[in-house]
């Protein structure tokens, strides 16, 4: 029986969410670059406290950053659409 991994899980969302929203600028890919930096600052901070340069570090950091851009997504389209009623 394999193992639940919520990262997997995760990151199978994200490809969708990348492939719905992948005709123009938005915050989803903001955030997935912004979550890349992240997590290679990170990565790079791991090294020079003695441990390996990690790459999950960095999946994690734009799963993270592309979520973080669909919901601020979410909210604008929301806030749109209160703003026309």
């Amino acid at each position: 029986m394999s193992s639940f991994d919520i990262w997997k899980l995760l990151a199978v969302i994200i490809v969708i969410l990348l492939i719905v929203f992948w005709r123009r600028r938005n915050a989803v890919w903001g955030g997935m670059t912004l979550g890349i930096i992240i997590g290679i600052i990170f990565a790079i901070i791991y090294v020079f406290k003695g441990s390996s340069f990690d790459w999950y570090v960095i999946g994690k950091g734009a799963i993270l950053g592309t979520m973080s851009g669909f919901i601020a997504e979410l909210l604008g389209k929301i806030a749109d659409s209160i703003k026309r009623r």
